[in-house]
């Protein structure tokens, strides 16, 4: 995998997290700058955790999945792409209309909660990356770079902007984990 599509890759999995932070900016009363630096890094770990957990699962099974790969590829990042355009999309088209609470509390236990949620579609990315024989301790550690910045990056843009960008976000996070299994897809089928 060149170093393009693994930064596509990171980017749209960080999406989900980074439209967390965006949240969190605008939710949390104490959501200060120590929050938004424990946030980022902890969506950094998960986020490069559950690819190298999927990675290990996927390795037990390469020899079964070598020749469907690249439709695992389209499959698997087509649907968790599909599922967050879908999802952005019934957003903007409804969005809430309960009015924003100043006075919660963000708490370790929302951080780790929302940090393995988060990171859940990255479990399904790692068994796609042992398909494709991707170094997994360098796409992690990518990932995970990756996402600490944007996450940084959101937390400090949600105590800016509000609730547009979150959704947004979202849908363009989805749109690109649909483009690299495209990408994927052709490459092994026409090239």
């Amino acid at each position: 995998m060149d170093l393009l599509t693994l930064f596509m890759l990171a980017v749209g999995l960080s999406m989900d997290a980074f439209a967390v932070s965006i949240s969190n900016g605008m939710s949390y009363a104490n959501y200060r700058s120590k929050q938004v630096i424990m946030a980022a890094v902890a969506f950094g770990l998960f986020q490069g955790f559950m690819p190298t957990f999927g990675f290990v699962g996927g390795r037990a099974f390469a020899d079964l999945i070598t020749a469907v790969d690249h439709w695992l590829a389209l499959i698997l990042l087509g649907f968790i792409g599909g599922k967050m355009v879908i999802e952005s999309i019934e957003e903007l088209k409804n969005p809430s209309d309960e009015p924003k609470e100043t006075g919660k509390q963000f708490t370790m236990k929302l951080l780790i909660m929302q940090a393995i949620a988060t990171s859940i579609d990255a479990l399904a990315v790692g068994i796609s990356l042992a398909a494709l024989n991707v170094n997994i301790l360098y796409a992690a550690g990518f990932i995970t770079i990756v996402t600490t910045v944007v996450c940084l990056f959101g937390g400090l843009l949600g105590k800016k902007f509000g609730e547009l960008l979150s959704t947004k976000a979202t849908l363009a996070g989805g749109l690109i984990l649909v483009a690299i299994g495209l990408k994927i897809f052709i490459e092994h089928m026409f090239m």
